[in-house]
């Protein structure tokens, strides 16, 4: 590999620039399997240059961690940015931490170049490059109470699942939050390594902002350091286009310091890194994009005057689910536990049949079963080893758990009436959530008017504020506001004397019942 990146230096080049020369070129010679593995997305240079812009600091000395260093260039946009604006400078240190023992050389080369062009400008920079785990390495020496903190800490983390078992994953339970994904380890341990008032700087997938895998992140990062700045990337394909990532991320700058509610984020927004620069800053207080006294604590992120409007009128209603009696639940009839109870039709069959209802039924408004799908039977045998896996058949709402990249809506919601088939029982699989009334019946109009508000563009622009996955969680779906049990009975029965179940009648119902119109045709 070696023989084939020209690891020279231009004349005039910045560090920062010769860091993404090297990266681009490393990048052609890794393949798609190990960048996965190891999480290693190397970032854009207009990325690091906004990333960078969002700090500011006026001491002589500073200590700068980047616990995922790769080719460096997020620390070198850092420094370049940070002496750009500040000629009290005259003292820079840098930890950093890479495992990819492949890159480790190239690093080296850029840490080096980096203190050159310093040491040109009468800055003294030392640095320490160090080939070890950093959740392990720090796990370690946190808990035996010896350790550096930093003025500054940068970042853009491996992004990929952890695993019950996994090392670092057990090393940290109990004492950092963020267990489910790499990325949150990385930036709870980095909030323990920032001196006070010290800034955190970090790119990573959003979604972090909501559900319960991140529940325990976002109650320790949310109480521990105050949002300054957000920039959301609301593409999920232009970001890391050069490495071909699919996911949606945000960059977040805060400040180890008492948290004010009442302090100013400045929220900004991109496709992709294009339009970066061309952005509007909007500013909320921090109380209006997290609920600190909530359970969930989630982030809700409105980019444009369209959805500040609508979170401003969800947040005006006071009800959940619940508050109507009505819940919500994960279907229960998981695949391979009831291979033995599945068929593909229903005649020949001597046993009590049910219908049985996958992701792939269910679309917007309608019901489409059965249907031939591959492995994806349309029938359940009712019998003592399949009944406890069975709803009993009533009015129920059935809603997609996941939406795919093709999908125009997060929120794919189907009406199901208890007269749709003459059976005693139905089944609905694990990919979708049902909603229903535990000790009753939803009536038709309260059906039609909550399915109508869930697929409707009101509820699919909510919903994307603050989730930035295609999950579709029921505890999300149970912390989100709805409106009063009496207007979801007046749309749903708009809907019903419409006999119009087209989403076009769908928007059209529910935007003028909430005086919308102007907001979506904008």
């Amino acid at each position: 590999m070696k023989e084939h990146i020209s690891t020279e230096t231009l004349n005039l080049e910045s560090p920062s620039d010769y860091s993404d020369r090297l990266a681009i070129q490393y990048a052609k010679f890794v393949s798609l399997k190990h960048k996965k593995e190891n999480g290693q997305f190397f970032t854009p240079s207009s990325v690091a240059n906004l990333m960078a812009s969002y700090c500011d600091y006026d001491e002589k000395t500073v200590t700068v961690l980047d616990p995922g260093f790769g080719l460096g260039i997020l620390t070198c946009a850092l420094i370049e940015n940070l002496i750009a604006k500040c000629n009290q400078i005259r003292n820079i240190s840098v930890t950093a931490y890479e495992t990819d023992s492949n890159l480790i050389f190239y690093s080296e080369l850029v840490l080096n170049y980096l203190k050159i062009w310093l040491n040109k400008k009468n800055i003294s920079f030392e640095y320490k490059l160090c080939n070890n785990d950093f959740i392990l390495h720090n796990l370690t020496i946190i808990k035996n109470n010896d350790y550096e903190k930093f003025d500054v800490i940068i970042s853009n983390p491996p992004y990929f699942k952890l695993g019950k078992m996994d090392e670092r994953a057990l090393a940290s339970k109990g004492f950092i939050s963020g267990e489910s994904n790499i990325y949150s380890l990385f930036m709870s341990l980095s909030v323990k390594l920032l001196k006070n008032n010290g800034k955190f700087i970090s790119i990573t997938p959003r979604s972090f902002a909501s559900g319960k895998y991140f529940r325990g992140f976002r109650d320790s990062f949310f109480n521990s350091v105050q949002i300054d700045n957000i920039h959301l990337f609301k593409s999920r394909r232009d970001t890391f286009n050069r490495d071909k990532v699919l996911q949606e991320t945000v960059i977040i700058k805060a400040t180890k310091t008492n948290i004010l509610l009442d302090k100013r984020i400045s929220l900004t927004s991109s496709k992709g890194i294009k339009d970066i620069t061309e952005n509007k800053i909007k500013n909320y207080f921090t109380k209006d994009l997290i609920n600190l006294e909530s359970a969930e604590k989630i982030l809700y992120l409105p980019s444009n005057n369209c959805e500040i409007s609508v979170l401003q009128l969800v947040n005006s209603w006071t009800n959940r689910l619940s508050n109507h009696d009505i819940q919500i639940s994960t279907g229960p009839v998981v695949y391979f536990r009831n291979l033995d109870h599945i068929r593909y039709e229903s005649k020949k069959q001597t046993d009590d049949i049910a219908p049985l209802f996958w992701l792939q039924n269910v679309e917007k408004m309608s019901l489409n079963w059965p249907k031939i799908l591959k492995e994806k039977g349309q029938y359940i045998i009712v019998n003592k080893g399949s009944q406890a896996s069975l709803l009993q058949n009533k009015n129920y709402i059935l809603l997609r758990r996941f939406s795919t990249k093709d999908d125009k809506s997060r929120l794919i919601a189907a009406p199901y009436f208890s007269n749709f088939i003459e059976t005693q029982y139905i089944g609905v699989e694990n990919r979708v959530n049902y909603i229903y009334r535990k000790d009753g019946h939803l009536e038709e109009n309260e059906v039609s008017g909550l399915c109508g508000l869930l697929n409707s563009e009101l509820f699919d622009t909510y919903f994307q504020i603050f989730n930035g996955n295609v999950n579709v969680s029921a505890t999300e779906l149970r912390e989100m506001k709805f409106p009063s049990l009496f207007q979801i009975k007046e749309i749903g029965n708009k809907i019903i004397e419409s006999n119009d179940y087209s989403i076009y009648n769908i928007n059209t119902i529910v935007n003028e019942f909430f005086k919308l119109e102007n907001i979506f045709q904008n």
